[in-house]
C-alpha cells in the first residue's frame, strides 16, 4: 500500500499506486481527489477545520493526533509519499519519523519506506527551504539513526523547474521511475533466470533497510566500461548519492544474449567493498542489454543541507534588502522658528515682535 500526505506528496501517491490512501487536512482537497481511500486530519482552530496549513509545519503537527493511530497501521512496512516544503507533509511526516525513532526494534515487515519530494531552492518559496532544511536535519536523521525506517528516496524539483514542467507531467516522471524500480521482483520472476536471483524476500529486505537510496536505469554497452556508463546516466529526478555501501541490480539480455557482462559491473563493485544483490535475466523484448540499478548510502547528505542553509540565507538577505528599498526616506526638513513667526504674523496681520515675545516666553526662540 502507497499512503498520500499533504497534497504534493498525495497526487505523486496516486501516480504510483491508483489505490493509495490520501492524508489532508483540507477537507477541499480531499474533495477534489480521485482516491478511493482518503483520511482527513482534523485540526482544532478557532474558526474550524483548516482549508490548508499555510507551509506551516506546525498546523500538520498538531493535526496528526486526530489520525495517529490509523496513520501509524496504515504506515507499517509501506510507502510514505510526501513533500517536504509543505506544512501537511512536512508536520504530519515529522511526526511518523518521530514515532519510529521512538518505537523499539520494528521487524523488518514493519519498517516504513519514504518517497520525499525536496524542494528546487534556487526558484521556490524560502519558507519551503527552511521546512527542508529542519526536516532533514532533525526528524529524518533521527529516525535514520534508530533504525527503524525502510529506504529514504530523496527527490527532488529541480528537473520539473529547470525543465519548466506542470506538476503533473512531472509526477508522471517520478511515478514511472520509482515504479521502474519496485516492479524488479515481478519483472525477475516473469522473464527466465540466467544467473543469480532476485525474489520477493530478497528484494523486500534491501527496502527495509534505514538508508538512502539512490537508482538508475540505462541501456548498457558491454564494450565500455561501467564507471562511466554511471556516471553518463544518472537520474535526474534523485539527489545524486554518496558511497555507497549496498547496492542491487536486475540485469537484463537480449534474447540469445551474452549474459557475463554482469561480471563486469560485480568486478566495478568489489573496490568499494560492495557485494551487489543481483539477478541477471533474458528479456526477448530487449535488443541490447539493460541495467536497473540501486543503492543504498548512510551518509546524511550534508551538502544538500549546507546547499538549503545557504539559499536560505540568500533569500532572507534579499527579503531585507527588498524591506528596506521600499522605506520612503523623508528628507530632514530645517526650520527656522524667527522667520517662520515673522512670515506668519505678516499674513495674520499682527505684530511681528508680540509673536516673538510669546515664542521666547515658551523656551522657542532664545
Amino acid at each position: 500500500m502507497t499512503i498520500g500526505i499533504g497534497g504534493a506528496g498525495s497526487r505523486l501517491a496516486l501516480k504510483v499506486d491508483r489505490d493509495a490512501t490520501v492524508v489532508n487536512v483540507s477537507q477541499t482537497e480531499l474533495a477534489k481527489s480521485e482516491a478511493k481511500n482518503r483520511l482527513l486530519a482534523v485540526v482544532h482552530a478557532a474558526q474550524g477545520q483548516l482549508r490548508g496549513s499555510r507551509k506551516d509545519p506546525h498546523i500538520g503537527e498538531s493535526a496528526f493526533q486526530s489520525i495517529r493511530q490509523e496513520l501509524l497501521h496504515l504506515t507499517r512496512g509501506d510507502l510514505v509519499v510526501s513533500s517536504t516544503g509543505g506544512g501537511t507533509g512536512n508536520g504530519i511526516t515529522t511526526c511518523l519519523l518521530r514515532e519510529l525513532a521512538g518505537a523499539a526494534d520494528l521487524p523488518v515487515e514493519q519498517r516504513t519506506r519514504f518517497a520525499l519530494i525536496l524542494p528546487y531552492a534556487k526558484l521556490e518559496p524560502s519558507e519551503f527551504v527552511l521546512n527542508t532544511t529542519e526536516f532533514l536535519q532533525g526528524p529524518l536523521s533521527d529516525a535514520i539513526d534508530s533504525g527503524n525506517t525502510g529506504n529514504i528516496f530523496l527527490f527532488s524539483n529541480r528537473l520539473k523547474f529547470e525543465n519548466r514542467l506542470p506538476e503533473d507531467e512531472y509526477n508522471d516522471k517520478l511515478a514511472a521511475s520509482l515504479n521502474m524500480l519496485l516492479a524488479l521482483p515481478e519483472k525477475n520472476d516473469a522473464l527466465k533466470l540466467l544467473d543469480g536471483h532476485i525474489d520477493h524476500e530478497d528484494f523486500d529486505l534491501f527496502l527495509s533497510k534505514p538508508y538512502f537510496n539512490y537508482f538508475t536505469y540505462f541501456h548498457h554497452d558491454p564494450e565500455q566500461p561501467f564507471g562511466k556508463q554511471l556516471d553518463k546516466h544518472p537520474n535526474p529526478l534523485l539527489l545524486p548519492p554518496d558511497n555507497p555501501i549496498e547496492a542491487l541490480f536486475v540485469y537484463e539480455v537480449p534474447e540469445g544474449g551474452d549474459p557475463r557482462p554482469f561480471y563486469d559491473i560485480l568486478e566495478y563493485f568489489a573496490p568499494q567493498n560492495v557485494n551487489p544483490v543481483f539477478s541477471v535475466v533474458e528479456n526477448p523484448k530487449l535488443k541490447k542489454p539493460f541495467i536497473t540499478l540501486s543503492l543504498l548510502y548512510s551518509r546524511k547528505p550534508d551538502e544538500l543541507v549546507e546547499d538549503f542553509n545557504r539559499v536560505s540565507q540568500e533569500h532572507a538577505e534579499a527579503k531585507v534588502r527588498k524591506s528596506i528599498e521600499q522605506h520612503v526616506n523623508l528628507p530632514k526638513l530645517e526650520v527656522n522658528l524667527q522667520t517662520e513667526a515673522r512670515k506668519m504674523a505678516r499674513q495674520q496681520g499682527a505684530s511681528e515682535d508680540d509673536i516673538l515675545q510669546i515664542l521666547k516666553r515658551l523656551g522657542k526662540l532664545k
